[in-house]
């Protein structure tokens, strides 16, 4: 009569249950995914104290532990990225006021929840520009001051990362604008000051005047008679496109360019406005093309009439040779205007 069998060996082998995880004090654990590893402090079977939690991947955490959770003061690195960070964390996030270091460049320091940016803090990027202010879902939200790299400086309101609201833009080159703003662009009512003194105040629209003034009109005679010495006024007004006086426009510094014609009069007449210094016979071009003469007037010995009275003793005698007047019966005795801008 055969043997009754006996069992198969896999069964006779004793079953190997897994590592358990030290209770209390110091110890040394790796997970069963071995994704994790645990070097640190231990309170009932958890993980509590201060210790160190590396990754497969080759970022790890190292700080505080509470209850098995990342919770307290520490400092986590994350391989994929590269960043690192160092301050509080709740439940192995992120959370409360830390430093974010970037790979890329530029650092972080401030409130933070859930792994990003949220309340007062201050953002310097790689290229050196910095931020002070709220935040909001990682971006700039709410009442920031930034400091751009080409040294403009603006203090206000912010949406998603964007300029918009009421705020104030100090350019490096001394210009400064106070007003609306919207998509990062001046929109709304606002005031530019210009480095060079003018003044713009108005509705802006897409970064630009609504009511930009285009030229500049002098109003009066095209053609003004002025004696050395006497004084003149110009009125001189800023105008749109359509015409129509550009009243939110001031400041503006106005170049004025003046050419003289010198007009050389016959032998025989007795009327002479220039009396030419001789023995100074400088001269210069002007912007019209024509050459002026540097020349002192009236001057007290020469006995010429005073500027006043030439003037008046001019209106009744020609200027010009009888050859270079028109042929005209009604010319006479009135005064020859030479061609050419004033």
């Amino acid at each position: 009569m055969a043997a009754a069998g006996h069992g198969s060996p896999s069964s006779s082998l004793p079953r190997r249950d897994p590592p358990r995880p030290p209770r209390d004090g110091y110890g040394v654990y790796v997970y069963p995914n071995s994704f994790f590893r645990y070097e640190g402090e231990w309170k009932g079977g958890k993980k509590h104290g201060r210790g160190k939690l590396l990754f497969k991947d080759g970022g790890y955490y190292e700080g505080e532990f509470t209850d098995g959770e990342i919770t307290g003061e520490g400092c986590r690195i994350w391989a994929s990225s590269g960043n690192t960070y160092s301050g509080q964390f709740v439940l192995g996030e992120p959370q409360g006021r830390g430093v974010m270091t970037y790979r890329a460049g530029g650092c972080y320091e401030g409130e933070l929840s859930h792994g990003v940016r949220e309340g007062y803090g201050r953002l310097v990027d790689r290229d050196g520009q910095a931020y002070w202010g709220w935040f909001h879902d990682n971006q700039r939200h709410g009442q920031g001051h930034m400091v751009f790299r080409n040294g403009d400086e603006y203090e206000g309101d912010w949406v998603r990362d964007q300029r918009q609201g009421h705020g104030v833009l100090c350019c490096a080159d001394g210009s400064t604008y106070e007003g609306q703003w919207h998509g990062d662009v001046f929109s709304g009512l606002g005031r530019m000051t210009l480095c060079s003194g003018a003044v713009y105040h108005g509705m802006w629209i897409n970064g630009h005047p609504a009511a930009q003034a285009r030229r500049m009109v002098i109003l009066g005679p095209e053609v003004m008679d002025v004696a050395q010495g006497s004084s003149f006024d110009l009125n001189v007004q800023l105008q749109q496109d359509s015409g129509e006086v550009a009243e939110s426009e001031d400041g503006r510094v106005l170049q004025i360019s003046a050419g003289v014609r010198y007009v050389q009069l016959a032998a025989y007449s007795e009327v002479s406005f220039f009396k030419v210094d001789k023995d100074n016979p400088e001269t210069f071009q002007t912007p019209f093309g024509f050459e002026c003469i540097a020349y002192p007037l009236w001057s007290p010995k020469s006995g010429a009439l005073e500027p006043r009275a030439a003037l008046e003793s001019a209106r009744g005698d020609p200027l010009l040779p009888r050859g270079d007047r028109e042929p005209s019966d009604t010319s006479r005795g009135q005064r020859d205007i030479p061609s050419g801008p004033p």
